[in-house]
């Protein structure tokens, strides 16, 4: 069974190795003469063009990241993903229509009592251990000037808590209210964190010395998601230096390949996951396991569900969730003209027809990822020219480009959808302002930066207070009339009773019931 199961990850291009802290050995003279002539088939035997130079551990670390790809494939993903071949059942006109109604709902206008039964249901699954959450944590956070991995980062909360404390937080509270509803106790929801090569050990050690934020660590999941080499524009495979290819990560779409490699699917079957919740680390906002998301999508008996909020103006330049040609699909802004972005919904004139802004926030049953093997290969390469810093192969010197000088390959996680049926895809409208707040730009931005992150959350908790009948005071700027209230004191604005006669001083921090 497992030599059927890897022989089936070599043909779709998925196997990896894992850096267990053994050094890689030196190839016998077979296996080297075996692998150059894999990549000299190719074109691509460039790549041992300083092979003899290098000392024994560099050769074995070069031939060991050799192994891992396939020079062919890589040649075939490369040119499918310059030059685009139009499917065999795609129309070349391109229809765009909102998702049916049927497949769709809106926190905005649901009614209560389908909220209260999608987040009751929600709960259920969570107190019977079949919900788990996976979170995209790939990225640095080079744009905020740190080197560090995005979620270590301190948005500037009174409490100086990081995305990933925020987020594990919101993951035990959870825990909590399932355990209360049911009865039962010790309750958990894995959380299966990816993570890429620059991120995995500081995120590993990041947890490790945050005692897992109160988490079980047995409960928390730390993998990596794979890479593919940079290639330059004349379609040859790049080298960082003369004893290392040079690659980037494959996306967030490599997340599906990922779940095979390192064993997350496994570990979910054993654990009896039927659930997921998927998400990006840089959402402040994020309702991670949101019991009526889970609810909401396992009653409509679907594949794969996704949140989206409402988009702002016709101009937003924001992803979003439609039918394409009958598909469900995302439509970035770039390929919808004006037209189409400005038409109005024939039903709620007030609101824009095509208003589902993609916030990559998404369902999945484990029936599906079940079935990864069969689709992983159907998923396009998306091309990123970039300025790669690369050896030059006749020089042997390092070159740092002041242009575009190559390209790197990725797959988004939504290039899925379209091989759905719209019966098995679904889609939630929830509020911007309780939801999604991205953190994308450095400090002082203006938009997307720490400052509208922080000030998300402790606008979210004013609204809490207020709501249960507390004051708020401040007589601060308006950036200091906000609330910090910890998710182990609340999810999402229950549970807030003791706060109903009380007046709080802005800003202020909630850390527990008192």
């Amino acid at each position: 069974m497992a030599s059927t199961f890897n022989t089936i990850l070599d043909k779709l291009h998925l196997t990896s190795r894992d850096d267990d802290g053994v050094p890689a050995k030196e190839p016998t003279q077979e296996e080297l003469k075996e692998l150059k002539d894999k990549y000299a088939e190719a074109g691509q035997d460039h790549v041992f063009a300083f092979y003899e130079g290098l000392s024994a551990a560099e050769k074995a670390g070069l031939v060991e990241r050799l192994k891992s790809f396939d020079p062919k494939y890589i040649n075939e993903i490369t040119d499918e993903a310059l030059h685009p071949s139009q499917r065999s059942d795609e129309s070349p006109e391109t229809t765009l229509e909102p998702l049916p109604e049927a497949a769709t709902a809106s926190i905005l206008d649901s009614n209560d009592e389908d909220i209260q039964s999608w987040y009751t249901s929600g709960l259920e699954y969570v107190s019977k251990g079949q919900v788990a959450v996976v979170l995209m944590a790939g990225g640095q956070g080079t744009r905020l000037g740190s080197s560090d991995p995005k979620g270590c980062f301190d948005i500037g909360l009174p409490s100086q808590k990081s995305l990933f404390q925020i987020q594990a937080e919101r993951i035990w509270k959870v825990q909590q209210l399932a355990e209360k509803q049911s009865g039962k106790k010790d309750i958990l929801i894995p959380w299966y964190v990816m993570t890429s090569g620059p991120t995995r050990r500081a995120t590993e050690q990041y947890f490790e010395k945050h005692n897992y934020f109160g988490l079980q660590k047995d409960s928390v999941y730390i993998f990596e998601q794979g890479v593919l080499p940079c290639i330059s524009n004349e379609g040859k495979i790049l080298l960082e230096s003369k004893a290392k290819v040079a690659v980037a990560p494959d996306g967030n779409g490599g997340i599906y390949q990922a779940l095979l490699t390192s064993n997350v699917r496994t570990d979910m079957r054993k654990r009896g996951i039927q659930h997921i919740h998927a998400y990006c680390v840089d959402n402040c906002l994020v309702k991670v396991a949101d019991p009526v998301f889970i609810g909401f999508a396992a009653s409509k008996d679907v594949d794969i569900a996704t949140k989206v909020v409402r988009k702002r103006n016709a101009k937003e330049s924001v992803g979003l969730i439609l039918q394409k040609n009958g598909k469900p699909d995302v439509v970035e802004y770039s390929e919808i003209d004006d037209t189409t972005a400005e038409a109005r919904d024939s039903k709620q004139p007030d609101l824009l027809k095509f208003r589902a802004a993609n916030i990559v926030n998404h369902y999945y049953s484990f029936r599906f990822l079940e079935s990864i093997e069969d689709w992983a290969h159907k998923l396009p390469h998306h091309v990123a020219r970039k300025k790669i810093p690369h050896v030059d192969i006749e020089k042997g010197e390092t070159v740092k480009p002041d242009k575009p000088n190559g390209i790197k390959l990725e797959q988004f996680v939504f290039d899925v959808f379209p091989l759905l049926s719209l019966e098995k895809f679904a889609c939630m409208e929830v509020k911007r302002e309780d939801e999604f707040s991205p953190l994308k730009n450095a400090k002082g931005t203006g938009e997307d930066d720490p400052d509208t992150s922080k000030q998300d959350i402790l606008n979210q908790g004013r609204r809490w207070v207020q709501n249960i009948g507390g004051i708020v005071e401040s007589e601060g700027s308006a950036e200091e009339t906000g609330v910090e209230i910890s998710p182990l004191v609340s999810y999402g604005g229950e549970g807030l009773e003791f706060l109903s006669t009380r007046t709080i001083k802005a800003p202020a921090v909630i850390e527990k019931e008192e």
